[in-house]
């Protein structure tokens, strides 16, 4: 069994996925315990996998990340969820505040050194 922190991947979009994972690989301490394109797929291998951290997506068809994180954080509220878009964080809609996530990440800020520095800022 890997040790360390386990993150589960949400998105609609492979590409995005792909380079969590290739972020994943290369941070100490952080691996790839599943991916989920579906918020509904989200809230059920959260409730099977019991990931540390969660990466989500906040725009997917069906139901869309913020729902999915309201849900996984009210049934494991040790859970991180980080809410992730291509959206300017003004941009955000204002349910995020309420759905239980810990913190916003663009998309485009996403990488080994702002996944270390946002674990980091959460947990110390």
């Amino acid at each position: 069994m890997t040790s360390g922190i386990g993150v589960l991947v949400v998105d609609d979009q492979p590409p995005f996925r792909r380079a969590a994972r290739a972020v994943l690989e290369r941070v100490e301490d952080f691996h790839l315990i599943g991916e989920a394109e579906t918020g509904e797929d989200a809230v059920a291998l959260a409730a099977e996998l019991r990931p540390s951290l969660v990466l989500m997506d906040i725009n997917m068809p069906g139901m869309g990340g913020i729902e999915a994180t309201r849900r996984i954080v009210t049934a494991d509220p040790d859970v991180v969820v980080v809410l992730c878009s291509t959206r300017d964080v003004a941009d955000v809609p204002g349910t995020v505040a309420a759905s239980g996530a810990a913190t916003y990440l663009s998309k485009e800020a996403f990488g080994a050194d702002a996944l270390r520095h946002i674990w980091r800022s959460l947990t110390s």
